[in-house]
């Protein structure tokens, strides 16, 4: 295949799945992984995708009702999701009553927790298993589970919320938009979001760059209900809007 033409299938790729990693796309094309980041890396610079560790995602700005699965998402902006992480778990203090949101940056977050006398909650199937693991004190709501996302969501779960008041809630998003806010694909997950910020003292949302001038199916909270954790921040518009913490500039 000429590189022309890899070119342009990779762009067909990224622009249909939103999301692609390196070893899916040298397997897709039958090239060798060395050949795909080098191909990454010229489409970056021509500004036709956003290059990212481990493989590559769309720019286009409407990201619609697409959402990836939690182990393809694990791979993409890996060191920043951890930067991100590792100062997310300095804010937790010993009488914190804490919501972590399902997402693999809140995940990481898990990682990083050292604070065993705060209280945390999550909807996230593999967060509670990593909290039982690192011998946290926490809770899991009930509700119907989402496996693509392996989120507990639904009526049963906004009933779970309903009398909980949280100091803080470490909350994960699929776009932010000037105009539209934080959302997500998912209408069912975007009104666990919703109630959550809303009965939080202090709301976090963890978002690498990528997640910055796109925009999703739901709305479920506007810029100024949380403050942002990014790596870096590619639009200097967004410190008008909300406090903004940048972990990586």
């Amino acid at each position: 295949m000429l590189t022309q033409e890899r070119y342009q299938a990779i762009l067909s790729i990224i622009n249909d799945k939103n999301a692609v990693t390196v070893s899916e796309l040298a397997s897709q094309l039958d090239a060798s992984e060395s050949t795909i980041r080098r191909d990454l890396t010229a489409l970056d610079e021509l500004g036709k995708i956003k290059k990212v560790y481990g493989g590559a995602t769309s720019i286009t700005q409407t990201g619609g009702v697409f959402e990836d699965n939690v182990t393809a998402r694990e791979k993409l902006m890996y060191e920043e999701k951890t930067e991100i992480a590792k100062y997310c778990a300095t804010m937790i203090n010993d009488t914190d009553f804490v919501y972590i949101d399902a997402g693999t940056t809140t995940a990481r977050l898990i990682d990083f927790i050292t604070n065993k006398s705060a209280t945390y909650v999550t909807n996230g199937i593999s967060h509670a298993r990593k909290m039982i693991q690192k011998g946290l004190s926490a809770y899991i709501i009930g509700g119907k589970i989402k496996p693509l996302t392996e989120a507990v969501v639904g009526a049963e779960a906004l009933l779970s919320l309903k009398n909980l008041n949280f100091s803080k809630a470490f909350m994960g998003t699929n776009g932010i938009d000037l105009s539209a806010g934080f959302t997500t694909p998912d209408i069912e997950e975007a009104r666990i979001k919703e109630a959550v910020i809303n009965t939080s003292y202090m709301a976090f949302i963890l978002a690498d760059r990528t997640k910055f001038r796109r925009v999703f199916s739901v709305t479920f909270a506007q810029l100024k209900k949380c403050c942002i954790i990014t790596d870096s921040l590619p639009d200097n518009r967004f410190v008008n809007e909300t406090v903004i913490k940048e972990v990586m500039k």
